[in-house]
């Protein structure tokens, strides 16, 4: 795990902690792809918590210094992606998330656990 990219999901995860976001997951997809390192994914029950989960990981990520490449996706959508390089965090409404099932895409990538971070 490079450290930077350790680093920044870290941040984001607990910034989506914070947040009160639903199943958040990480995957290390590294190794399968030259995408990025990991996939963060999330959901929230209302488009205001998903706008809020979007406004708190850009706030702690740009604390430290990272910005994204490219932000996809309208506030008002399901589907947020924020793309970091190394990390791309994809913030979903619960319905969207179950239609796109990112995890199913992306299921030879590795899942890694909150304390593994």
């Amino acid at each position: 795990m490079a450290d930077e990219s350790r680093r920044m999901v870290k941040l984001a995860y607990k910034a989506l902690e914070d947040k009160k976001a639903e199943d958040i997951k990480v995957i290390e997809i590294g190794t399968i792809s030259v995408l990025a390192d990991y996939f963060v994914i999330a959901n929230g029950n209302s488009s205001s918590q998903v706008e809020a989960m979007v406004d708190a990981v850009q706030e702690e990520l740009e604390k430290s210094g990272f910005l994204p490449k490219r932000v996809e996706g309208v506030r008002s959508s399901g589907w947020i992606l924020l793309d970091y390089g190394d990390i791309v965090i994809h913030i979903f409404s619960k319905e969207d998330r179950l239609f796109y099932d990112l995890e199913r895409i992306w299921r030879d990538g590795r899942d890694v656990s909150r304390e593994e971070l």
